[in-house]
């Protein structure tokens, strides 16, 4: 059985309650975002502040696989456009 992953710009994105996985696990790299803030907007919990990290999938050291992180005060879909721009950077080099 195939499981089939919601994406995001042409990658998988994968949510597990505040954290995300933005990428192809067999690639290189992928970004991890967990959402550290969230307020309510409406009734509604919006984010409002992530930590956005690229991480290496070869480093068997999960503290040495983080290569670049951030945090942002900023919504989910700028923190996944951040993303995008680093993965697509990183799999080019």
């Amino acid at each position: 059985m195939i499981e089939k992953f919601n994406t995001y710009k042409g990658y998988p994105l994968v949510r597990n309650g505040n954290q995300l996985y933005y990428g192809y696990m067999s690639d290189p790299y992928v970004i991890f975002i967990q959402i550290l803030e969230t307020k309510d907007e409406n009734g509604e919990q919006m984010t409002s502040k992530v930590r956005v990290v690229q991480m290496d999938t070869n480093e068997p050291d999960p503290l040495k696989a983080f290569v670049k992180n951030a945090e942002r005060e900023c919504g989910l879909y700028e923190a996944l456009d951040i993303a995008n721009v680093w993965l697509e950077k990183a799999l080019k080099s």
